[in-house]
């Protein structure tokens, strides 16, 4: 069994005063933490993020756009901090 923390019971204490239009926004927000909790962990479960990624490999499978291979996006960053160090 566990212990109920401190801000549990006074969550619990708060919930008890509310009434069902109270309740049901205090639900609507907490529904939206928890939606935004699960795409900051899983964004592929947003519809708009894989269409937009989908969109984007098949722009770079096609040629219309020209990819940057690891080794190459590695040597622009450091080339811009040792730029940025020499100001």
């Amino acid at each position: 069994m566990s212990a109920v923390s401190p801000l549990d019971r006074q969550i619990s204490n708060y919930l008890t005063q509310l009434n069902s239009r109270q309740k049901k926004a205090v639900l609507t927000v907490v529904k939206t933490f928890a939606e935004e909790q699960d795409q900051e962990i899983n964004p592929w479960k947003d519809a708009g993020f894989v269409a937009e990624m989908d969109r984007r490999m098949a722009e770079l499978e096609s040629g219309k756009v020209k990819g940057y291979t690891w080794d190459e996006v590695k040597q622009r960053a450091r080339n811009s901090i040792k730029s940025k160090k020499r100001k």
